[in-house]
């Protein structure tokens, strides 16, 4: 999902509130969910807590997804802070004066922390003192980032216990997505994406119309340290005719700033289109066109990877080189051979050189088995059992209480 920065373009309310919600299975109870979640720079957290929102919703569950920044929702789902997508309310983060001006706010039957975010105290010493007097708690679940590393398997599904605060006593649950069938799985692909098979002739494109006709498509989605001049370089010098499709935010103005001091111009096989504010499922609907999707962020990877088409991860950078043990992690767990590391050490190396660009291996090329393992790691996501059905079992077998009411 592109990041909330200015453009001179404007996206469209292209990804209207359902009409409806599915009935829930009948084996499944249905169940009143509170999502916590506080909104970082990249937006990814956000990406994450409202795909989850949406799928719940979908299933005929209630969600509250609670924000402390509610404006990244104005392009990513339109109409959700306005309340109208059926089964969610967006809520300011709960904060001291919220807790005590609403304390009857009824009691979730699951609890979500996202990504290590900490309910606030005030709110939670009401939940809690409404939790005691109903007899029931919550089903508490810390929902962590995105991992392959070995100790995110060993972790998934542990206890946290409270030892301090207003739940002193209570339990939390480790939560971690990932590729292996012992994770807690992935999100799955977004409703607009399962409904139809993708087109370029989408209505939902109209807005920005990427005509693609007789070219290859790559989708841009980075950091502002990607090595963007060099990517432009490489992309000229394949001798094809390439459309670029380039994310709002960080992403445009890299290029802008490369673009300002590649050598020799753009070039006249390569075309750029700069993009507006997507929608999650238009942003979705292109990851499922586009020829090479260059992404990051763990929201944009995990739909990238299951759109069945090739993909590059920038990962995040950290300070010691931090990150580099979960991108080979990462790249170890999709079996990933000689050119996508490749690909992958260029991408996240700032200091990338001419040696590397002619190393580089495009998936359009003849021989190339690229696009049939991106292929085939799809089918094969495709069979774990998805992250909004493992946290939906997850739930109700520890107890989680129907609510009847909504939110």
């Amino acid at each position: 999902m592109p990041p909330r920065t200015p453009s001179s373009l404007q996206a469209t309310d292209t990804s209207a509130a359902p009409a409806h919600t599915q009935s829930p299975p009948a084996s499944e109870k249905v169940l009143l969910w509170d999502i916590f979640c506080k909104v970082i720079d990249n937006y990814g957290d956000v990406g994450v807590c409202w795909r989850l929102a949406a799928q719940l919703a979908l299933r005929g569950h209630s969600v509250r997804l609670w924000l402390d920044d509610l404006g990244p929702l104005q392009w990513l789902a339109p109409g959700a802070a306005q309340g109208r997508w059926p089964g969610i309310s967006v809520h300011h983060w709960p904060s001291a004066q919220y807790a005590a001006l609403v304390p009857e706010t009824l009691l979730a039957d699951v609890w979500i922390e996202a990504f290590g975010c900490d309910i606030s105290p005030a709110w939670l010493q009401s939940q809690v003192d409404a939790a005691e007097s109903q007899g029931r708690r919550p089903a508490w679940i810390n929902l962590e980032y995105l991992s392959a590393e070995p100790f995110a398997l060993r972790s998934h599904g542990l206890p946290s216990p409270v030892l301090q605060g207003p739940a002193k006593g209570w339990t939390k649950y480790f939560f971690y997505p990932g590729f292996s069938p012992l994770s807690g799985g992935l999100l799955g692909r977004s409703d607009a994406q399962a409904a139809q098979p993708p087109s370029w002739l989408n209505p939902e494109l109209a807005a920005f119309a990427p005509d693609a006709s007789g070219e290859r498509t790559v989708l841009l989605f980075s950091y502002a340290g990607a090595p963007i001049a060099a990517l432009l370089q490489a992309l000229i010098g394949t001798g094809q005719a390439v459309q670029l499709l380039v994310a709002a935010g960080q992403s445009a103005q890299a290029v802008r700033d490369a673009l300002a001091t590649l050598r020799g111009g753009r070039g006249g096989q390569l075309r750029l289109r700069f993009l507006p504010y997507l929608p999650q499922p238009v942003f979705d609907l292109l990851l499922a066109l586009c020829d090479l999707n260059l992404v990051r962020g763990e929201d944009s990877l995990a739909q990238a990877v299951q759109a069945g088409k090739p993909c590059v991860w920038q990962i995040y950078p950290q300070d010691g080189g931090a990150h580099e043990p979960k991108l080979q992690a990462y790249l170890q767990a999709i079996a990933a051979d000689t050119p996508l590391r490749t690909w992958h050490r260029f991408w996240n190396n700032p200091s990338t050189t001419s040696l590397a660009l002619q190393a580089l291996a495009w998936p359009w090329e003849a021989d190339s088995a690229w696009p049939r393992h991106a292929a085939a790691l799809a089918t094969q996501l495709g069979q774990n059992t998805d992250l909004c059905s493992q946290l939906i079992d997850w739930a109700v077998l520890r107890g989680a209480n129907p609510t009847t009411l909504r939110p």
